[in-house]
């Protein structure tokens, strides 16, 4: 066993994609699919679907299980949208990347391939460029942008989302939306991101660097007693900031605390001060973490 190869791609192909398939497979049958018409979606035999549709598939922790299935819903939905066999396997493809760079498939391919974590960390995060944040940010933006319960969390003084290079030094180092996300005509809108926007996120973000390197993106929404209420409810560790007389910078000092006293958090409720407006922070290693983190939350509203 010690020497056998067991690459992320093996993993996938192996533990990954028959529950995917066998989700999508159960989906397709929901909406009224014929069992023959899934086989030749899902390019497999009818034996196959029906043993899928059975149940007749290994069960995987149920994180994964939670995500592979909201993956499903979205293969799902592009087949019963007639998308083409190009759009699914692009759309399919991007999935294993994200799930890899975002470092939440890399438990689990570490436990199957009797590996550290560090290996698959390694070979999927490597530091990446200006460019790759910038595209990062732009897929987590679109994201939220098409989200339309994204706008009930939109505060008064906007919503902004930001992403930190490794180590950033100053403010040039963070990408975020310049001008913030706004409504306009009832959608949410924002220009493209940018290094060097943000003063605020960016000061978060770059005091945090130096006590949890590895959260480089949040976002500020808004606060309200449901808002609190949901993200308890998704299980969220959460911490709040009560205190009155205080400026900005005080603010990121007392976030920067409670990461010191708390350890990593998903989100940090300001309760709001003289001039500063209550909202809330939510944290994530990348902004699409950040984004899958606001849709839990949304999910609790």
């Amino acid at each position: 066993m010690g020497g056998e190869m067991k690459t992320p791609c093996v993993f996938w192909v192996e533990v990954i994609m028959p529950v995917l398939r066998a989700k999508v497979a159960q989906k397709l049958y929901e909406e009224g699919l014929t069992q023959a018409k899934i086989a030749e979606y899902l390019g497999i035999t009818q034996a196959m679907v029906s043993k899928y549709l059975a149940g007749k598939y290994k069960k995987l922790e149920k994180d994964l299980e939670n995500k592979l299935d909201e993956i499903a819903g979205e293969i799902a939905n592009l087949i019963l949208y007639g998308a083409d066999r190009g759009e699914i396997i692009k759309f399919t493809s991007r999935k294993f990347f994200e799930l890899f760079h975002s470092g939440f498939l890399c438990k689990y391919y570490a436990e199957y391939a009797g590996v550290e974590e560090s290996v698959c960390r390694e070979i999927f995060i490597a530091t990446p460029s200006r460019s790759d944040v910038l595209e990062r940010l732009n897929l987590a933006l679109s994201e939220l942008l098409q989200d339309e319960k994204f706008l009930q969390l939109i505060p008064e003084i906007r919503s902004n989302i930001a992403y930190a290079l490794p180590e950033p030094k100053d403010f040039s180092d963070v990408a975020a939306v310049p001008g913030r996300i706004t409504v306009v005509k009832g959608k949410a809108f924002a220009l493209p991101p940018e290094f060097g926007v943000s003063r605020h996120t960016a000061k978060i973000l770059l005091e945090l660097s130096k006590v949890v390197p590895e959260i480089r993106s949040v976002i500020n929404i808004k606060f309200n007693e449901k808002i609190e209420d949901a993200l308890r409810k998704a299980g969220f560790k959460v911490e709040s900031i009560e205190e009155k007389k205080r400026d900005e910078d005080k603010t990121v000092e007392l976030i920067v605390q409670l990461f010191k006293e708390k350890g990593v958090l998903d989100a940090v409720i300001d309760k709001g001060a003289f001039g500063i407006e209550p909202c809330v922070y939510v944290f994530g290693r990348d902004p699409i973490e950040v984004v899958e983190k606001v849709k839990k939350l949304e999910s609790h509203l």
